[in-house]
């Protein structure tokens, strides 16, 4: 256990942290607030070393303007390291026009780069921060399952990721290399999951810290055998990490003694919604984005969900209904790790639905057959039973289903147009019965292990538009205002 009692001459150290904001500006505005806060806190004192630090997937996606305000928010606030997450590498072949604005050390100890490609020349292994004399060795990482989270492309051929083990042993190298310089206060900016980063803290010695992400869990407090641990050596190792979207951020509070041994530790995990939007950033991210077109209005609509990649979420409902009216299709589908916020009442704008909609996946009209769809709704259902949920299940138009919380799909109905149900038989779909459905590009060319979607022989039409034109369109031309709410499309089935 550690030492509730302050000793003399122990370092105080107070870490602002974040981690998976996949480019939530509006949260970052909040953020930036929270910030301010706990600098406030800190100005006048010299006896606690404070660090702010990332776990990566701050970015997302491949639009220009929403990585910059990503980066511009870190810099803001003054992040000094940030993991890689698989969502900085996404704009793959655009990711030169980011990284000249990026002033924060980039760190993933466990990827190999090859020397053409423009991350070879920005991302270290670690670095060393100082603080009133005291020294703090950070690390970073990326995820292992990197490729199966990211769009094929260059990555695939220019970036090489150490699996689970080597993982393991490219961290305990760069803690001894930092050791070596007299650094014995060690932090992991890991982007590998809570699972991953439990066993590096039992596997490895010589970290005191763990800063999660990419698995989106919300780790409150600090308990022993929940995210305290203890390592090879036996010595301390506190792991934290903030859920997702923003939602979150983190203030870490630790007494090391002179050994840069943890002796006392206090977790304080903030939530974003409880601060105003900073002004000033919002008037610059607006100007980024540009004039603000509002495209028409929501009545009412439920609260956010809890569960992000396993709940019903009418939101998402509601944006796969515009995507099959504006495109004339027979299904739509929306993978739930593509939502990324909510509506609320009131008007819809640019900036909103930016939030909400911030990869930019461009949309595929397919012609899939029966048991495609089938096959990728069971693999999709599994979701419930995978580590940390993904890839998520699917929200659909033009469908009704039915899965238990064990990971299978019960059932499935068609809706056609005119709202004639028929049911589909889940145990044996069709293979010459043909749909006409529209998905994003990312599950349509097999991302995520969706390979039974990736048909390119069955592709009608290959969209140069997200699905944020179709949410526009719609509420466009909506006389009145719109009602979101659960229609019961989805129904979860307790096992």
């Amino acid at each position: 256990m550690l030492n509730p009692v302050t000793q003399i001459g122990n370092i105080n150290t107070s870490i602002f942290y974040i981690n998976d904001y996949h480019g939530k500006s509006i949260n970052m505005e909040r953020t930036i607030s929270a910030s301010n806060a706990f600098d406030a806190k800190y100005k006048y004192r010299h006896d606690v070393d404070t660090l702010k630090l990332s776990s990566g997937d701050i970015m997302i996606g491949e639009d220009f303007k929403t990585n910059q305000l990503a980066v511009l928010f870190q810099k803001m606030i003054g992040i000094r390291a940030s993991a890689v997450g698989n969502h900085e590498y996404d704009m793959q072949h655009k990711i030169g026009s980011i990284l000249p604005l990026i002033h924060y050390n980039l760190l993933s100890a466990n990827v190999r780069i090859n020397p053409r490609n423009p991350w070879s020349s920005v991302i270290k292994s670690s670095v060393i921060e100082e603080k009133n004399g005291h020294k703090y060795g950070i690390i970073g990482t990326s995820p292992i399952d990197l490729f199966k989270r990211s769009k094929e492309g260059v990555i695939q051929r220019d970036i090489e990721v150490s699996k689970a083990k080597q993982t393991v042993i490219d961290i305990q190298k760069e803690v001894e290399k930092l050791q070596k310089q007299g650094v014995n206060k060690i932090i992991l900016l890991s982007h590998l999951g809570f699972t991953m980063d439990k066993i590096i803290a039992n596997q490895t010695q010589g970290i005191d810290v763990i800063l999660g992400g990419h698995s989106h869990d919300l780790l409150f407090d600090v308990k022993e055998g929940k995210n305290l641990f203890y390592s090879k050596a036996g010595e301390p190792v506190v792991i934290t990490q903030a859920g997702r979207d923003g939602k979150n951020f983190g203030v870490l509070d630790l007494e090391f003694d002179e050994n840069g041994v943890i002796k006392k530790v206090q977790n304080n995990v903030g939530f974003t919604r409880v601060f105003r939007r900073y002004a000033p950033a919002k008037y610059v991210f607006d100007k980024i984005f540009g004039a603000r077109e509002t495209y028409g209005f929501v009545k009412s609509a439920p609260p956010p969900l809890t569960q992000d990649l396993i709940e019903p979420n009418p939101h998402a409902y509601f944006i796969t209904d515009c995507i099959r009216k504006d495109m004339d299709c027979d299904i739509a589908i929306l993978p739930s790790s593509n939502i990324r916020g909510y509506f609320e009442s009131g008007k819809v704008d640019t900036r909103i639905l930016t939030d909400i909609l911030p990869f930019k996946n461009k949309l595929y009209k397919m012609s899939y057959s029966e048991k495609n769809i089938v096959d990728a709704f069971k693999m999709a259902s599994k979701s419930f039973v995978n580590v940390a949920n993904k890839p998520g299940i699917f929200y659909p138009s033009g469908l009704r289903y039915t899965v238990s919380t064990s990971g299978k799909l019960l059932s499935m109905t068609y809706i056609d147009k005119q709202g004639k149900a028929t049911k589909i038989d889940i145990n044996n779909p069709r293979t010459d019965k043909f749909y006409t459905t529209v998905i994003n590009d990312y599950c349509a060319q097999g991302n995520d292990g969706f390979k039974c979607l990736n048909q390119p022989e069955r592709i009608i039409e290959k969209c140069d538009y997200d699905a944020t034109k179709c949410v526009t369109e719609v509420l466009s031309n909506t006389k009145y205002p719109v009602e979101i709410y659960d229609d019961g499309r989805i129904q979860i089935i307790p096992d």
